[in-house]
């Protein structure tokens, strides 16, 4: 029962959370919208179109940071971390050269950049927060049969489905530690599997053998 009460009161947390950091995504990136929807304008880009452009730069932000966590521990994950920092780059730049164009005579630039590059900054990190915090709510034990304490010293008594899910992930190019973060064990743990995998040799029968 208390188990069941501290497992609600975690998700509650969670759910708060979660609810907070989107809601200051969406305040960031409100703000970082509207500078660069202006710096479009005044670049030249149509009004109709100018919105357009903060989508891009923004939205790609947003796929960028959850693919970045999907992708966390993989060896292609580093196509959208250069994906992810390209985007914040442009961003932060955009908003604070938008305020220096746009900011009265008696703001400092450096002052006018610093407040602008804040709402970019904020919509990497909170983004980054709601998908680390919506991919480590925890799990139902009784839908989780495999959630059990690791066992370093008893090879026999490891679950399967674990050793499974490593050979698994291993085949996609996982590293033993990003294995073991994965499952929650430790990385030794991870390569003695490995290590322990049975192999069966290649037996012939020789027919002299056969013979009485």
């Amino acid at each position: 029962m208390i188990d069941e009460t501290r497992s609600w009161g975690q998700r509650g947390a969670v759910v708060v959370a979660v609810a907070g950091t989107v809601l200051i995504a969406a305040g960031a990136f409100w703000l970082s919208f509207t500078a660069l929807a202006d710096l479009a304008r005044r670049s030249g880009v149509a009004a109709g179109q100018a919105w357009a452009w903060p989508m891009i730069v923004d939205g790609l932000i947003v796929v960028a940071t959850v693919a970045v966590v999907a992708l966390a521990g993989r060896r292609t994950a580093w196509y959208p971390w250069s994906l992810l920092a390209g985007g914040a780059l442009i961003s932060v730049a955009a908003n604070a050269l938008h305020a220096i164009v746009a900011a009265d005579a008696d703001v400092p630039a450096v002052l006018a950049a610093s407040v602008a590059a804040v709402p970019p900054l904020v919509l990497l990190a909170s983004t980054h927060l709601t998908v680390v915090l919506v991919r480590s709510r925890p799990a139902d034990s009784a839908s989780e049969p495999e959630a059990v304490a690791d066992v370093p010293d008893r090879g026999a008594s490891e679950p399967v489905g674990r050793r499974r899910t490593a050979a698994r992930l291993r085949e996609e190019g996982w590293s033993n530690k990003a294995i073991a973060r994965h499952l929650k064990v430790a990385p030794s743990t991870v390569g003695r599997w490995f290590a322990a995998t049975p192999t069966v040799p290649d037996v012939q029968e020789n027919p002299k053998d056969l013979t009485p």
